[in-house]
C-alpha cells in the first residue's frame, strides 16, 4: 500500500485566515499543538475535550499570543448523545454561520491484550469513543460544514488501522472502522466540491497515549506533538485539494 506522506510539507504562513475549526482532544498532546498553531495560522478554533482545566490554558495560551479569540466545547465522548452533537451544530451556525475545518483527533487506547482475554464492555468504550462519537458528530456537523466554501474533515488513524497487530485488540478495530468511514464519507461527497475528507496516521509521537502504549520508550528518539503541524495545517489550508486520502504525518 502507497500512503503517502506530509513529512517535508513546507511551513505555511497564514494559511488559515478567517477559518472556524474545530479539534477533538485539544486539551494536550496532537492536539494541543495543533490548536495553537491554526490559530497562529489565522483560524478560530473550538476546543472540544473532556477536562476544561486543560481547554482553559489552551485558551489562555492561544489568547496571550494575541490571535482571534478560541471556543471552548466540554464534552466528554464517552457519554455524549446525538443530542449533544446536534446542539453543538446548532451553536456553532448560531456563532459562526458555518464551520471549515473539522479534526478528529480524541482516541483512547483501550487495553492492550490478546483479543481471547479482551473485556467487551472495554470494546464497547473503545469504539464507542473512537468512531461512532465520530460518526455521530460529522453526521450533525454536516449541514453547517456545507455552509463552508472550502470545509476539511480529517479523521485520526495510526499504523494498526492499515495492518492489524497482536494485542492492539479494539483499538487497532477502531482505526480500520475509521479509515472506511473517512472513505465513505469522502465517496458519497465526491462531486460537492466545497468538502473533503481524509485521514492522517500522526505516527510515533511523544503523546500520553504513546506513553501509555511503550512506556520504555526512548522519548528523545520520537517527534514531538509540534514537529507534526505542518502535516495538520496543509489538510485544512486551500492548498489541498485531497479527498479521501490516507496519508501520514512522518
Amino acid at each position: 500500500m502507497n500512503i503517502p506522506s506530509l513529512k517535508n510539507t513546507p511551513t505555511l504562513v497564514n494559511a488559515l485566515t478567517n477559518k472556524v475549526i474545530l479539534i477533538t482532544g485539544a486539551g494536550a498532546g496532537i492536539g494541543k499543538a495543533v490548536a495553537i498553531e491554526y490559530a497562529k495560522q489565522g483560524a478560530t478554533v473550538i476546543l472540544l475535550g473532556k477536562t476544561i482545566k486543560k481547554l482553559e490554558k489552551v485558551y489562555d495560551e492561544i489568547v496571550s499570543l494575541g490571535k482571534n479569540t478560541p471556543a471552548i466545547f466540554p464534552l466528554d465522548l464517552a457519554g455524549a448523545h446525538e443530542k449533544d452533537y446536534e446542539d453543538m451544530a446548532d451553536v456553532i451556525e448560531k456563532e459562526y454561520g458555518r464551520l471549515d475545518g473539522l479534526l478528529h483527533n480524541a482516541s483512547i487506547l483501550g487495553t492492550l491484550t490478546p483479543i481471547a482475554q479482551y473485556d467487551a464492555a472495554q470494546w464497547q468504550k473503545v469504539m464507542h469513543v473512537n468512531v461512532t462519537a465520530a460518526f455521530v458528530m460529522t453526521k450533525a456537523l454536516l449541514p453547517v460544514l456545507l455552509k463552508s466554501e472550502n470545509a476539511s474533515v480529517v479523521f485520526t488513524s495510526s499504523s494498526v488501522g492499515r495492518m492489524g497487530r497482536a494485542y492492539w485488540g479494539a483499538y487497532s478495530a477502531s482505526k480500520f472502522a475509521t479509515e472506511s468511514l473517512m472513505q465513505t464519507l469522502a465517496d458519497e461527497f465526491e462531486n460537492t466540491k466545497n468538502i473533503r475528507f481524509n485521514s492522517i496516521n500522526p505516527g510515533a509521537t511523544h503523546t500520553g497515549m504513546r506513553l501509555s502504549a511503550f512506556p520504555a520508550e526512548d522519548k528523545s528518539l520520537i517527534a514531538k506533538p509540534v514537529d507534526l503541524v505542518n502535516a495538520y495545517v496543509y489538510l485544512f489550508s486551500e492548498k489541498s485539494d485531497d479527498n479521501g486520502v490516507m496519508f501520514n504525518a512522518q
